[in-house]
């Protein structure tokens, strides 16, 4: 619910106004031919009226996060240590795995240089493709990148057992 300050108001009212709504609780001011407003980060001003604009403020924030997980890093040394305590494999395993698995379309070659690398973005397509092939999914992917945790790569029941 956004709030509006009709005009004409003093310079001291708008100054509170501000204060209020975007110091104290960092709301965006706008500022029309008619009013101050202070809206939500899901809402715009169109033509004087407040618009609910929570569908394509959700897709933006979607968006962000898989942006900023895409960035999320570890060291090789991490992901291959997380890989041996959840599936009991190193690299030279993990190729071995790739090359043998006959619906894998991952370049072998490739994925020596990728496993060569020192560091590990999460929004490496390779690991998407190795982690399926290891039994792991994006959202156990995108956890143990954020907490370089090798649970997180476990299921419930593995975590369970041990």
């Amino acid at each position: 619910m956004a709030y509006k300050l009709q005009k004409p108001y003093s310079q001291k009212e708008r100054a509170d106004f501000i204060v209020l709504h975007n110091h104290q609780n960092g709301r965006q001011i706008i500022e029309s031919n008619s009013a101050l407003y202070a809206i939500f980060p899901w809402e715009k001003i169109i033509n004087d009226s407040v618009i609910d604009n929570t569908e394509e403020y959700m897709q933006q924030q979607a968006q962000k996060e898989a942006e900023r997980i895409a960035q999320l890093n570890l060291t090789a040394a991490d992901v291959e240590r997380a890989i041996y305590r959840a599936r009991g494999m190193d690299f030279n395993d993990v190729v071995a795995l790739v090359e043998n698995s006959r619906t894998s379309e991952i370049d072998i070659k490739a994925l020596k240089i990728e496993l060569r690398a020192n560091n590990f973005y999460r929004g490496n397509p390779y690991i998407d493709a190795v982690g399926t092939l290891l039994g792991f999914t994006k959202t156990q992917l995108d956890e143990f990148f954020e907490t370089n945790d090798y649970t997180k790569l476990l299921t419930e029941s593995e975590v369970k057992n041990g």
